[in-house]
């Protein structure tokens, strides 16, 4: 499985912001599509996570009220709506690949794309 994440960027606090997981290769669609993301000084941590069919999704407390996941079949992409962003929020955004909830057991992981929220 190959995943290119992008669509970060600086935003303003309160603002929001769109970032894409495109997939590729064979098997991509036998996985849970996850994002992740870690801070400069913090470790990598879970936010949430799709299977392709889009049935299920898991998110990490603190996010689930400002972060979205869904899935473009068509376009083989996976997005995460930010809203309502926080200097906080700032970090390096990855997606990964792996067995639902993807949440451990990653077998693939996209290359980070880097989120600035500016107070």
């Amino acid at each position: 499985v190959q995943l290119q994440a992008s669509g970060g960027g600086l935003v303003q606090a309160g603002g929001s912001l769109r970032l894409s997981c495109a997939a590729s290769g064979r098997t991509f669609s036998s996985y849970a599509i996850a994002w992740f993301r870690q801070a400069p000084g913090q470790e990598r941590e879970f936010l949430g996570s799709t299977t392709w069919s889009g049935g299920r999704t898991h998110y990490r407390d603190s996010v689930k009220d400002r972060f979205t996941i869904s899935s473009d079949h068509a376009k083989n992409t996976v997005y995460l709506q930010m809203n309502n962003l926080k200097p906080e929020d700032t970090a390096v955004y990855y997606c990964a690949a792996g067995p639902w909830p993807a949440v451990r057991s990653i077998r693939s992981w996209g290359q980070g794309t880097l989120v600035t929220v500016s107070s």
